[in-house]
């Protein structure tokens, strides 16, 4: 079956997708693979259950031969995924007004050993041992919206040391002892990087990340703004010369706090006042440029106890100085946005159905979901003007290959 009798199936969509997949698909030489991913996404937005190729076109108006065609595009196809998520990132800020950047974990469970990816590890919010793929979203905030732009497949029980295993998955070398941190780390890098995306601040949940200092330094050696949730024994190093210490030691210090009270929602739905603790200070994360010369950075330590005091208070680090302790706050809901951004994304999307076993499939299949969930969240709100061209290139720096070496 060819990729334009899948079209004539799903024209009743309007010429709304077919916009949407020329603007995001750019990067799709060929209009028969654009074809294929306007019937992919279309499969996605309509399918009912599991969102696989099969699934897909016998609970759609599909023809049932077009799981091949789904499937091969998603399998076998060989097209970069990395352009089509930078499009759909400028698309979502060119419709939206974007105020932070968060990432979000997804645990995908999984059956056998084959899955990219796949190993058995502590689920840290149960307490049980679970067989699944890890991965991590990149996410937009906007208004009452997380709007998913990159993932990332986080390698362990062993991935990383057995290369065998990596080539039949088609894991690329680049990939092998990419931690949480490191993947924080290349979207920050990656968002900077590109001129038509906002600076904006990273809204991050840290208490379980086993290197939030690393993620910390990191996103200050790249000068952006954090919003970050930590746990009270979080090591904060102080300014320099000075011994390190931790966020529970800094909110301890009552001489050198602050209170501010806002008006807080109890359980019950009536709102009362909630003191909220501040430290504000100078300490020993590194500026944009880093090493030892780079400067301390101003930073404040938010402690937030519980209105009812049944649970455990909260802490925030976060380098906006100058914004009200109400908008760092209502900042740093834009992480639980987004935990209900991917519970949709795996009830109605699709992103825990991918059953082919290599890299490449994994990420096609994750591209095009979170492609599916922007779509339907921006169709009734048209965009605010055509995204912008692409950046004219520029001639490689001569020295770049003395920095990272030959091309694998």
């Amino acid at each position: 079956m060819s990729s334009s009798e899948v079209s004539a199936a799903v024209l009743g969509e309007g010429a709304g997708l077919r916009s949407f997949v020329d603007e995001v698909f750019q990067a799709f030489q060929r209009s028969e693979q654009r074809r294929w991913a306007q019937a992919y996404l279309w499969a996605l937005l309509h399918a009912s259950g599991k969102k696989t190729p099969r699934s897909m076109a016998l609970t759609t108006s599909l023809p049932p031969a077009a799981a091949h065609g789904l499937h091969q595009f998603i399998n076998a196809s060989p097209w970069d995924w990395t352009p089509v998520r930078r499009r759909l990132a400028r698309r979502v800020a060119a419709s939206t007004t974007p105020y932070a950047w968060t990432v979000a974990e997804l645990i995908i469970p999984k059956r056998g050993e084959h899955s990219v990816g796949v190993h058995r590890r502590v689920d840290r919010t149960t307490g049980r041992t679970v067989n699944c793929q890890r991965a991590l979203g990149l996410f937009l905030v906007a208004g009452g919206h997380c709007y998913p732009v990159d993932w990332g497949l986080v390698l362990g029980g062993g991935w990383n040391a057995d290369r065998e295993r990596m080539r039949r998955a088609r894991v690329p070398a680049a990939e092998t002892g990419r931690a949480v941190a490191d993947h924080v780390l290349g979207y920050a890098a990656d968002a900077a990087a590109q001129p038509h995306l906002p600076r904006l601040p990273w809204v991050l949940d840290l208490t379980r990340c086993d290197d939030a200092a690393g993620v910390l330094a990191g996103l200050a050696r790249q000068g952006a703004d954090v919003v970050c949730e930590v746990t009270p024994d979080q090591p904060v190093p102080a300014g320099r010369h000075q011994p390190a210490t931790t966020v529970r030691a800094l909110m301890e210090d009552r001489h050198a706090r602050q209170t501010h009270v806002i008006l807080g929602r109890a359980p019950d739905g009536r709102t009362r006042a909630v003191p909220v603790h501040t430290y504000a200070g100078t300490l020993g994360l590194p500026g944009p440029g880093g090493g030892d010369d780079a400067g301390a950075r101003p930073y404040r330590t938010l402690e937030r106890p519980d209105p009812e005091g049944r649970r455990p208070a909260r802490y925030w680090l976060t380098t906006l100085m100058d914004h009200r302790v109400e908008e760092v706050l209502r900042l740093a809901r834009g992480h639980a946005a987004a935990l209900t951004a991917v519970a949709v994304l795996g009830r109605r999307f699709g992103v825990l159905d991918f059953e082919g076993r290599s890299f490449p499939g994994w990420h096609h299949h994750m591209t095009m979901a979170s492609a599916a969930y922007v779509y339907q969240c921006l169709a009734d709100a048209p965009g605010k003007g055509p995204v912008p061209p692409d950046a004219p290139a520029r001639a490689p720096d001569p020295s770049a290959a003395a920095l990272t070496g030959t091309p694998n």
